[in-house]
């Protein structure tokens, strides 16, 4: 296998594990969202804000793993 080959496949599985953290931990975030509301319905407000932030930043991750991704991707042709 080539170095160029073996490099595009690192790329790949960088993004994917980037993106199944980013998973898992959205699923966490919504999950206890949802549990402090069922808890304490009030709150609903200030936990969905809280909950997006919380989000946003989560899916900021796998975003930049991904632009990385393709500029290392880029560097190899």
């Amino acid at each position: 296998m080539e170095v160029s080959a073996a490099a595009a496949i690192a790329i790949g599985l960088t993004a994917f594990g980037a993106a199944l953290g980013a998973a898992i931990g959205d699923g966490i975030a919504c999950s206890k969202a949802l549990e402090g509301t069922a808890r304490q319905p009030e709150a609903r407000g200030p936990l969905m804000t809280l909950m997006f932030i919380s989000v946003g930043l989560i899916e900021s991750i796998p975003i930049i793993a991904v632009v990385i991704a393709f500029m290392l991707f880029g560097k190899l042709g």
